[in-house]
């Protein structure tokens, strides 16, 4: 059964990565807006990816410096870890610039499609963000799965799945830099086109004659679509990892399934993810954020189903199959809060413009205090599942 999950799962990865491939291709087909929407996207593109590519060179050096520490510093399999390191850099990377590349072409095809037709561009935009995530997932459960099948027919008898976190190390440096340098470019430059544009030279905001606006922009795709893609890839790793360190720890009897069923179950969720896209149709412009709700309890619901048969058959323990719902429900429940609290037809953000007409004062307290509320239900959620998923599975 072990190496069923195995086998499984470099399949599901592939089939994520094609899949994200396919829709990429896609995406570009649609028409990219008139001349001069083109152009600026054009610049905002390039001066995107010549920004990662800069930042990229930088970091390379220091992934080789890590890497030899790691080699060192570390007595007992420390190549091992090494190796993971830079394998988690370089699929990080790939997944960031990969997302950076189609987000800052699906960008002006989306506002382009928004100006006819709404769901058009609702559509585009939507699949432009599967393709990150797609690929996020694809590769990171690619990755995992080739460094568990390497390592453990290097070393059978002393395998350990903490050799992986290596791995998750490597993905998490590149997630770091990506985020932070991206978020900090776009506030220098955001900082500066309203300063030397709005004040010095009256440009109006956001005028893309104002070269410090493209800067600002080209920062905002680096910091929250390359950044983000690699912040996410190095969540989903570790967390993947975690539970199968656990599997390894807990578990003394079968334990080889116990350690690939996490990987089992984010297999499921791929695969739950995709044929949960085919929901997300947008048939009218007010059931866009139904629409999308739609896609994810689908999606969820088969993984529901699917995770039961694979948890049943690989370790027999329904404690645990239940204690992946309390997971997957808290998941849901944060979700459906978010948008409650940030939904303009909602109570929440109603108030907050209804206080803004008595002033900025108003404003910031009514915004603050609602903030302050809207945390509440992920926490609940989170604890919930917590105690929910000790209660059932120990």
């Amino acid at each position: 059964m072990a190496n069923a999950i195995l086998i499984g799962s470099f399949i599901v990865s592939i089939i994520a990565i094609l899949f994200a491939f396919i829709l990429s291709v896609k995406v570009k087909k649609y028409d990219p807006g008139n001349e001069k929407m083109q152009e600026i996207s054009e610049h905002i593109h390039k001066g995107a990816m010549a920004f990662l590519n800069r930042e990229y060179k930088i970091m390379f050096i220091f992934m080789v410096i890590v890497a030899a520490l790691l080699y060192f510093a570390i007595p007992e399999h420390g190549i091992l870890q090494a190796i993971g390191f830079i394998a988690g850099s370089i699929l990080s990377a790939v997944a960031g610039r990969i997302g950076m590349h189609v987000a800052t072409k699906a960008n002006v095809r989306t506002a382009w499609a928004c100006d006819t037709d709404i769901r058009k561009g609702f559509k585009i935009a939507f699949s432009s963000g599967v393709v990150m995530g797609m690929f996020v997932v694809g590769l990171a459960v690619l990755g995992i799965a080739s460094f568990h099948y390497i390592f453990s027919a290097l070393y059978p008898d002393s395998y350990d799945p903490n050799w992986l976190f290596g791995f998750g190390f490597g993905a998490s440096y590149i997630a770091l830099f990506a985020r932070v340098g991206g978020g900090i470019y776009t506030k220098a430059a955001d900082v500066g086109a309203d300063l030397v544009g709005k004040v010095e030279k009256g440009i109006p905001e956001d005028d893309p004659r104002n070269p410090a606006v493209i800067a600002d922009n080209v920062g905002d795709n680096v910091g929250d679509v390359a950044g983000m893609g690699a912040d996410l890839l190095e969540s989903y790793i570790e967390s993947i990892l975690a539970a199968m360190v656990i599997g390894f720890l807990a578990f003394s009897v079968n334990r080889e399934n116990y350690i690939l069923l996490p990987l089992g179950v984010a297999a499921i969720g791929i695969v739950s993810s995709i044929i949960g896209t085919f929901f997300v149709r947008g048939k009218n412009k007010d059931t866009l954020a139904a629409s999308l709700d739609m896609g994810v309890f689908v999606a969820s619901a088969i993984m529901a189903v699917l995770t039961f048969f694979l948890v049943k058959n690989v370790v027999g323990d329904i404690g645990i199959f239940w204690a992946t719902i309390s997971g997957l429900i808290a998941g849901i429940a944060i979700g459906l809060s978010t948008e409650y609290y940030t939904s303009a037809h909602k109570k929440p953000a109603k108030s907050i413009s209804e206080a803004s007409k008595t002033g900025a004062g108003t404003n910031i307290i009514q915004g603050l205090s609602v903030g302050m509320w809207s945390t509440i239900i992920p926490v609940v959620a989170v604890c919930a599942g917590l105690l929910a998923a000790f209660y059932l599975a120990g």
